[in-house]
């Protein structure tokens, strides 16, 4: 991993917001904040998720969005301002990457220690957030899925802290991986073994395999 540091820190609390079929409460939106941040259990500071069947949670405490994604979605959606955190992130960072950070790996933050724990798989909300009902579809099919900690040992950290590698897990699958092969546009078998042998929480292996076992099976 190259010279990796954050960028920006949000939070944000439980708010109700209008929604296609009325109301929905949601902590999508969230606001930059300043100086040291305490990661305690599985919140930073001034951070709580809306629904913890779906978010937030041991596997979900922290999400992390490269700041490199945001030149892309620049291009792809030029009417839109597109501050940090507006993908519903908690961390923006620079040189920590779906591609370079693999399920299982282990990094420092301020005094803080995170693992890598799953890629997002994106819902209704991230639409509200936008404001375009095509948001949710976009954002899946660009790869660009942010990435998802649990918390290893709690601590403090603040905007431009550099970032530590500190444990790279030895089967080597990557984030990016574990999207690819979910939306099965890979066929390697030797990286679906792998995936199964890896952290990867929630329900991620168990559709992997449904979808492995459905698309390339030869049984």
């Amino acid at each position: 991993m190259k010279t990796a540091r954050l960028v920006s820190i949000q939070v944000g609390k439980p708010r109700e917001v209008k929604a296609h079929n009325g109301e929905t409460l949601t902590s999508i939106f969230k606001s930059p904040v300043y100086g040291k941040v305490a990661l305690r259990g599985y919140n930073l500071y001034g951070d709580q998720q809306s629904d913890l069947t779906v978010h937030g949670g041991p596997n979900k405490a922290v999400y992390l969005y490269p700041s490199e994604h945001y030149s892309y979605w620049a291009e792809e959606l030029p009417d839109m301002d597109l501050p940090f955190g507006i993908f519903g992130e908690n961390l923006t960072t620079e040189g920590v990457t779906e591609e370079a950070m693999h399920i299982g790996d282990q990094l420092r933050i301020g005094t803080a220690v995170l693992q890598v724990s799953q890629p997002r798989m994106p819902c209704y909300k991230l639409g509200i957030r936008f404001s375009r009902a095509d948001m949710v579809k976009r954002f899946w099919n660009s790869g660009r899925s942010g990435i998802y900690f649990s918390v290893v040992k709690e601590g403090e950290m603040e905007a431009g802290d550099g970032i530590e590698r500190l444990a790279v897990h030895p089967e080597h699958v990557s984030v990016a991986d574990v999207v690819r092969l979910y939306k099965r546009e890979i066929r390697d078998p030797a990286l679906y073994e792998r995936v199964l042998r890896v952290p990867l929480s929630g329900s991620w292996k168990e559709e992997i395999r449904e979808r492995w076992t459905e698309a390339f099976s030869t049984a």
